[in-house]
């Protein structure tokens, strides 16, 4: 009897994973020009672009498996009533680090000092810098499937001056069911033009969503994977993932980024706000830890790469009914 009880727990712990995978949903792109519109099972999940209107591509209006958009829609769309206008260059879901061999790729405008400066300390790395562009070149794959799609673009680091710095590639492979969104983000930075490239110590990155105003504190929740909540106690701490669910638009929904175990500096440091900027950075350290002396700076010798991964898993309910905990633990299984 105990044994069949335990077969029981053990089938109904397994069962929702396994009805989850064998009911993803085909995953179809619709180009138009520089716009690359993601579909799921037939629905719009969200729309990647990649051309000259922003210095860097991004992905917008990002949904649920309901339908419900989880990203901010400004500065792409001007006139949704309520949103937050502040951050112009915090575009839905984007990659991109604030210091570069000295050039920022992250900010758009030229921000004040406050903005630059943690915990009442302005670092000089963190000062404003000359701006580079993130150039599109080409897309080396966009293949939908039955129950999956990857999409995979090369881009051109280009300076100041309008000379290129590196190589970026960036993939997504998406995949959705009726209650989950994944997507499995790979990020390669090449230093290929005979000179090696420096990531610099600076808060201002790197991988980010800008969720929308309902997920943000204190209607919204922050959890991290060592049971931290809000801002205070997740912002530049290191962690496995990050998770802000709350309600939006009538629906219960949350969403996490997950840190791959093979990831630099792994588990990273994230900048989170409670404002509605989720973001991972392994580089910020001086400002994370208030510490003028310390150096997260990683510098690609000349030739080679430096490739970050990472998962965001949209699901309903809040991170405990959506067992984002053990969702990650798969991502792990999946990653060995």
């Amino acid at each position: 009897m105990m044994k069949t009880v335990l077969s029981l727990l053990a089938l109904s712990f397994a069962l929702p994973h396994a009805l989850s995978a064998a009911g993803n949903k085909p995953v179809e792109f619709r180009r138009a020009g520089d716009r690359t519109e993601v579909l799921i099972g037939g629905q719009p999940f969200g729309t990647y672009v990649v051309g000259r209107d922003a210095p860097k591509p991004y992905f917008y209006l990002m949904r649920s498996a309901q339908g419900t958009i989880l990203t901010r829609g400004y500065p792409m769309v001007k006139d949704i009533p309520g949103e937050d206008r502040d951050h112009p260059h915090h575009r839905g879901l984007y990659f991109a680090h604030g210091d570069i061999n000295g050039v920022d790729f992250w900010g758009e405008g030229e921000p004040g000092k406050a903005q630059q400066t943690a915990k009442g300390v302005y670092y000089r790395s963190s000062e404003e810098l000359p701006h580079g562009r993130t150039e599109f070149r080409k897309f080396k794959e966009t293949q939908g499937g039955p129950d999956s799609g990857t999409l995979r673009a090369l881009f051109a680091l280009i300076g100041p001056d309008g000379k290129q710095m590196g190589s970026e590639t960036q993939e997504y492979a998406f995949r959705g069911d009726d209650i989950t969104r994944t997507i499995d983000c790979t990020f390669t930075i090449t230093a290929d033009q005979g000179f090696p490239l420096k990531m610099g110590d600076t808060k201002e990155g790197t991988f980010a969503i800008r969720v929308v105003k309902a997920l943000e504190e204190p209607q919204a929740k922050m959890l991290n994977s060592q049971g931290a909540v809000g801002e205070a106690n997740i912002w530049g701490k290191r962690a496995e993932w990050v998770d802000y669910s709350g309600t939006v638009g009538g629906e219960k929904v949350g969403i996490s980024i997950f840190d791959n175990p093979e990831n630099i500096k792994h588990p990273t440091t994230w900048h989170a706000r409670g404002y509605g900027l989720f973001a991972v950075n392994p580089f910020g350290e001086h400002d994370f830890y208030n510490d003028p002396k310390r150096d997260g700076s990683v510098t690609i010798p000349a030739g080679q790469s430096l490739t970050l991964r990472y998962r965001v898993y949209i699901h309903h309910g809040d991170a405990a009914e959506a067992k984002v905990a053990e969702a990650y633990a798969r991502y792990l299984q999946e990653e060995k």
